[in-house]
């Protein structure tokens, strides 16, 4: 409903109305205002009727009586104060949207209709009534106060599963409807694959919640919960589905982390022995046609080296001299040729003449003496093993 203002007009006049039904003076003809109630219910969304009615007792004959009433409708403010919903005076009415009198006027009937109501609408009305006759005389003055109060029928509820649903597990199941009045009440059923009705203290009526312990397979289905109060009925439905163990997709979440981490796992495995693999290989890798070196790195200035790479004679005196301290492993050391070697010398047997018989001691019968001077060369040939390698 729309606030309708009072007018100083209206005020004036209602001044006047009560003025003049309390200073009038009385006559035979006394007014009654009736209401048959005075506490009403109505529906958020609907409509409901004020009644109320006047009579005059002791009144003259209609034909001398010309009644003309002043009616006005008041609501009751929650700040005290009044606010004016309809009003008839002089044969006009001024009312708010959705605010009427059920009978046409002028009419000793004056209820009230109120139509598209809203829980704000809940209140206290007052119905003032003053009849005149034709004259201008009052011929009485009556209030009524009745009380309106707009039920809410309960909104649609909302239902959830709390917990896990898995066998050997507890649950809770929530129902809440978010507007309702009177406050709502809840019931809980289990529709499919057979109805069940539970009660305290496994339900909380006014929660909404539904407790249940120590779930199994058979406790499975389609669970119903109501929201009513005194005007109305709402509910919602969950489906319950209790597993024997982990759900599907965890499963299939280990399964691929495992897989994952097992290749992962062997990719490493695999590239740790190829990396030691290839740093042992240049290490043993001995090719069968591998050149010998041509020249030896301890050749010194004072050495004669052929050109074919062997060495021809070693005169130097540092040749003969032995090294300072001891040989490294896997070093050649060179050795003297012949021709610089120290040989003792041989006894040579005496011949008849007394002159000494050279005798060879190489053997095949020629002397180092005359291989030097046939102009033999000794050559020191490096030793090479199986494996290719210079030793």
């Amino acid at each position: 409903m729309i606030s309708l203002p009072r007018s100083p007009v209206i005020n004036l006049l209602l001044f006047l109305f009560l003025g003049l039904s309390i200073l009038a003076p009385s006559s035979r003809a006394q007014l009654q205002l009736h209401v048959p109630t005075t506490k009403l219910q109505a529906v958020e969304g609907g409509e409901v009727v004020l009644p109320a009615w006047y009579t005059l007792q002791g009144e003259v004959s209609s034909a001398q009586l010309r009644e003309m009433p002043f009616v006005m409708w008041f609501f009751q403010l929650k700040e005290e104060n009044e606010e004016q919903v309809l009003a008839y005076i002089n044969g006009a009415t001024t009312s708010k949207r959705g605010v009427s009198l059920v009978y046409p006027m002028p009419s000793r009937n004056v209820s009230l209709r109120l139509e598209g109501l809203q829980e704000k609408d809940s209140g206290p009305y007052s119905c003032s009534v003053n009849v005149q006759d034709k004259e201008g005389t009052s011929r009485g003055h009556s209030i009524k106060t009745l009380e309106l109060n707009v039920m809410v029928p309960p909104a649609p509820p909302s239902c959830r599963l709390l917990g896990v649903p898995r066998v050997g597990a507890n649950m809770t199941l929530s129902c809440q409807s978010p507007r309702s009045k009177p406050t709502a009440h809840y019931q809980w059923d289990r529709q499919l694959p057979s109805f069940q009705t539970f009660f305290a203290p496994a339900l909380d009526t006014i929660r909404g919640s539904l407790s249940l312990t120590n779930l199994s397979s058979s406790m499975s289905g389609v669970y119903v919960c109501k929201a009513h109060n005194e005007v109305g009925t709402a509910q919602c439905n969950v489906t319950l589905e209790v597993s024997t163990g982990p759900g599907a997709a965890v499963v299939s979440g280990a399964f691929v982390g495992t897989v994952v981490g097992l290749g992962l796992l062997a990719g490493l495995v695999l590239l740790y022995h190829r990396r030691g693999k290839a740093l042992e290989e240049p290490a043993n890798d001995i090719k069968e046609d591998a050149i010998a070196p041509r020249t030896l790195p301890w050749a010194k200035s004072s050495d004669t080296i052929s050109r074919n790479g062997t060495l021809s004679s070693v005169t130097s005196a540092r040749a003969l001299r032995p090294p300072h301290g001891p040989p490294r492993p896997g070093a050649l050391t060179p050795t003297p040729s012949l021709s610089s070697r120290v040989l003792p010398s041989p006894k040579l047997p005496m011949t008849d003449g007394g002159h000494p018989q050279a005798v060879s001691p190489i053997p095949g019968g020629v002397s180092s003496s005359a291989l030097g001077r046939m102009g033999a060369v000794p050559v020191m040939v490096p030793a090479q093993s199986q494996a290719g390698s210079l030793v």
